[in-house]
This record gives structure tokens, sequence and C-alpha cells, in this order.
């Protein structure tokens, strides 16, 4: 059974992931802060069948990054994807900003993906093949008012996703990215219905997608279909960016 690690694991899009994964036959190692009711509630479905796990980790915690891996890989073995999902999605306009809250948009959204990618990645490496998929945002490469520190993280996610695909390409290692769109998440929880259906008008098939369909995607790009698809960013927001 090959294994995925799938950071912000307990809500959200990374639930998604997490539960779709798991009833696709991978085994899956939910990474959060704290393990939350729908992560308890998927993990006892049947079609998970034991796949669904889940650890506690502080991201943030750059520094003890390195052991979590080394006790990970010696609890599970082998590492075959990694879902680099978890994030913070704080708004602001960057003038009135506070500098903490950069700081802690930059280190979660940035520097704990980099630095959990390059631990997890050397085993790859030994092992001669890997799946790595980073979660962007359309945000990186549309803009959008208020969220100028958020994209500029997402955006360093797209750049991370092409160079690091050109690094470990030959040695049979996948790197791509997935841009959602406007999804039903945490993250657009604030908007009103109007701000929602206005969104979903100007998009080409006039709706928002899920997160379901996210996972769709992962499932693909860990999967035989995306064996040859590497150093690219996918987009999925049913055509809001056309």
């Amino acid at each position: 059974m090959r294994n995925v690690l799938v950071t912000g694991g307990s809500r959200g899009i990374g639930l998604a992931i997490a539960r779709r994964l798991a009833a696709a036959g991978f085994g899956v190692i939910a990474v959060a802060r704290r393990e939350s009711e729908a992560f308890r509630a998927a993990r006892e479905l049947d079609e998970s069948a034991g796949r669904l796990h889940f650890r506690a980790f502080d991201l943030g915690e750059v520094d003890a990054i390195p052991a979590f891996v080394k006790r990970l890989r010696d609890e599970f073995g082998a590492i075959y994807g990694l879902v680099n999902n978890a994030g913070l999605g704080t708004e602001g306009l960057l003038a009135t900003m506070r500098n903490s809250d950069i700081e802690a948009l930059v280190r979660l959204n940035v520097l704990s993906p980099v630095v959990l990618t390059k631990y997890v990645v050397r085993h790859m490496m030994a092992d001669g093949q890997g799946r790595i998929v980073n979660v962007s945002s359309i945000i990186a490469s549309t803009g959008y008012n208020g969220l100028s520190v958020y994209g500029a993280t997402k955006a360093a996610a797209t750049g991370f996703t092409r160079s690091l695909a050109r690094e470990v390409g030959k040695l049979g290692i996948t790197v791509n990215a997935i841009a959602p769109g406007f999804i039903a998440t945490e993250l657009t929880q604030t908007l009103s219905d109007e701000s929602r259906q206005r969104i979903a008008g100007r998009s080409a098939l006039r709706r928002l997608p899920e997160t379901d369909d996210v996972a769709a995607m992962v499932e693909y790009l860990l999967g035989d279909g995306g064996r040859n698809v590497t150093g690219t960013v996918l987009t999925i927001d049913a055509g809001n960016t056309a």
C-alpha cells in the first residue's frame, strides 16, 4: 500500500483529499494541529478500511519537521506521496496588516511546506519514486483585494513546484501544483451568498467548484494517469479565469 502524507488534512480541501485517497486504496497520513470531528467521522467509514491515519503536528514549528518526518518514516515506512495543503488564509490590506500576521502567513504557507518537502523528498529520491502536489490558488495569478500576502505565498508555491520538478524528475518524482478557485471552505465562508453567486456568475460553468473536485485531481496526479504530468499548475475554478 502506498502512503500519502496530507497536510491540513482534518478539514476542508485537505479532508476531502484524505478521504478520497483512502477510498482509492492509499494509506493516508493526515497532519494538522488537532483532529477534527469531521475527520474522526470519516475515519470510521467502512470505505477507508483502516487506511486513514491522523498525526497531530504544528507545521509552524519548522525546526521540529526533520524529526517528525523521521517518526513517520519509522512508523509507516516509505512515503510515496506528499500533498502540501496546509496553509493560512488570513486576509488584510498590506498597509495595515500586522507584521506578525505577515510572518505567520509566510512561515506556514511557504517556509513550512518547503522544509517538509526537503525531508520527505530525500526519501523519495532514495526510493526512486514519488509524487508531490502543492496546493496553490488562482489568487497567485489573478490577484484579489485584501489578499496580497496570501497571493504572494501561493505564487511562491507555483514557482517552487516548477523548479523542484526539474530537480527531481530524473529520479522518478513528479511535482505539480493545483490552483483552486473560490471553493466553499473556511476561506470563503465569510463571503455573503450574494458575493458567492457573483463569483459563480463570472465563471464559464456558472458555479463554484467543490472540495472533491480538488481531491479528484490529486488522486489523478498520484495515480497512473499522472505519471507523465510534472512541473505544471492545474486550475480548478469552473472556468473563473478562462
